[in-house]
């Protein structure tokens, strides 16, 4: 089974906590994902987020009004990350600086540093008051993304026999009061590498759309028009939408965010359920029904075969690209009429 993108690979996707709700911040999408319940997939909403607000290394939440951003060494504090309101820049102390994952729970702060297998906790990330570290449990050192509400820290565990779950605990350094809970699917295809999880891994292959023989002892000359299908079966791919209110620009489109979410999957590496390929140059316009004029002559006793190359997640055609290739091969060819993705890591 592919697994989600961890914090270290998905640059500017993280975890909030705000009282007992939780935020999934997308920078690179500009949203980001309100919840109430991740296990039981309660109150999904998405949000815009503001131009000021995105391309954070680090996402965490004081409380419902007041969040971190954290890029470099410094850190912007505003009471709103889709208006990016009351906004405030300050510098890390240097003992805070560097942190794998920042989250904020009872009150405080807490940086993890994987490496050393502990965390720092401060009242006060630029003066590193009332600083003390202590190590991670055992239990709680594998997460990929980390957060924090009033009450309780979370982390999402990587992949295992039951799927993708989250890990809550009251206490990081004893592991107490913890429990462990599956993440619901309409959370799932928010997060990095979901929807290989949900839909199935993306696959890349070519289809044969026509065969033209000529079987006759004398060339044949073919000109007629054939049918493609071009474009995103954008209709069908948003309805994992459907389960989210979205509450971003009056401009909205439907199926933009999914289309963003898609082009991001079969970007990333098969580990993740991807396919390593760029997609930006392709249409991603609803799927159409196009023709194109073909006029060629075919030897006696030979045939041509049209193959187009089309991208999916599981067993569902997602989108149609616009190259065929035109070849006296049976065989699919094996050539990627794409080019290849920038993914560092994954």
């Amino acid at each position: 089974m592919a697994g989600i993108v961890s914090k270290s690979k998905a640059k500017g996707v993280d975890f909030c906590g705000v009282s007992d709700n939780y935020l999934i911040v997308r920078s690179d999408l500009g949203c980001y994902l309100y919840s109430t319940n991740f296990h039981q997939g309660l109150g999904l909403t998405v949000y815009s987020l503001h131009p000021s607000c995105q391309g954070g290394d680090h996402y965490l939440a004081y409380d419902d009004s007041t969040f971190y951003i954290i890029k470099g060494n410094s850190y912007r504090r505003v009471s709103d990350m889709s208006k990016d309101l009351d906004a405030e820049v300050n510098e890390l102390h240097k003992n805070c600086q560097g942190g794998d994952n920042y989250l904020s729970a009872y009150g405080k702060f807490y940086i993890i540093f994987k490496d050393r297998g502990v965390y720092r906790r401060t009242t006060d990330m630029s003066k590193d008051s009332d600083a003390v570290e202590y190590p991670l449990h055992p239990n709680c050192k594998d997460g990929l993304y980390y957060w924090g509400t009033k009450q309780y820290s979370y982390f999402l565990k990587p992949k295992g026999e039951w799927g993708i779950q989250y890990h809550k605990t009251d206490n990081l350094n004893k592991d107490t009061y913890a429990s462990t809970y599956s993440v619901h699917p309409d959370v799932l295809n928010f997060l990095p590498g979901g929807l290989a999880i949900t839909q199935g891994p993306a696959f890349g292959k070519w289809e044969l759309i026509k065969t033209i023989s000529n079987d006759s002892e004398t060339p044949l000359h073919w000109q007629k028009k054939i049918t493609q299908k071009v474009g995103y079966t954008k209709s069908k791919s948003s309805s994992i939408e459907h389960n989210w209110k979205i509450s971003m620009s009056t401009t909205y489109q439907s199926g933009i965010l999914t289309e963003g979410i898609s082009k991001y999957q079969f970007s990333l590496s098969a580990e993740y359920g991807g396919q390593s390929v760029n997609t930006e140059e392709e249409s991603w316009e609803e799927a159409t029904e196009t023709e194109e004029s073909l006029d060629l002559t075919l030897q006696p006793h030979t045939k041509m075969f049209i193959w187009q190359y089309k991208l999916g997640f599981g067993k569902k055609d997602v989108l149609f690209c616009r190259d065929l290739i035109f070849d006296d091969d049976p065989n699919p060819p094996s050539t990627i009429p794409l080019p290849a993705a920038d993914h560092s890591g994954c």
